[in-house]
């Protein structure tokens, strides 16, 4: 039987009421949600990164050498 862990106590899911379950569903599907957002942030700050010293490289010495 699998059990959820709440503030540090466990519940056996298959004794959960229908709504509760529903709530560990909603949940469980906005962690996801959470993780996949923060996964997505982290590839695009390495991306950003990636630009920001392609275009430094880009740039003059000095406004002067344009």
């Amino acid at each position: 039987m699998s059990n959820i862990n709440i503030d540090g106590k466990d519940y056996p899911i298959a004794a959960l009421s229908d709504d509760a379950k529903g709530q560990l569903i909603s949940m469980q599907t906005v962690d996801k949600k959470i993780a996949d957002a923060q996964q997505d942030l982290a590839i695009l700050q390495t991306a950003r990164n990636a630009y920001a010293n392609s275009l430094k490289n880009l740039l003059p010495d000095s406004i002067g050498n344009m």
